[in-house]
């Protein structure tokens, strides 16, 4: 486990137990145990999401509308100042 082993892990529990007294001990452990669940799932859930290869599609696509709407923009304005 990480390179830890058992009387590491007695004197990291003991050291624990000393700072954070054993009233809120289990409730720190709660916490973190949710919060690593929390971030399993957010690691997990990622698998659904769009790939890379989608969003640059999109983004490429915008970008193409957004030219367009520039050189159109400057065709309207060179018109209007020939006038």
């Amino acid at each position: 486990m990480f390179g830890i082993g058992q009387p590491e892990l007695i004197i990291i529990i003991f050291i624990l137990l000393l700072f954070f007294g054993p009233t809120r001990l289990p409730k720190l452990s709660k916490t973190l145990g949710e919060s690593a669940r929390a971030l399993k799932d957010g690691f997990t859930d990622g698998k659904n999401d769009k790939s890379l290869k989608d969003i640059a599609k999109e983004v490429s696509s915008s970008a193409q509308e957004i030219k367009q709407g520039i050189t159109e923009v400057k065709i309207n304005t060179s018109v209007n100042e020939d006038l």
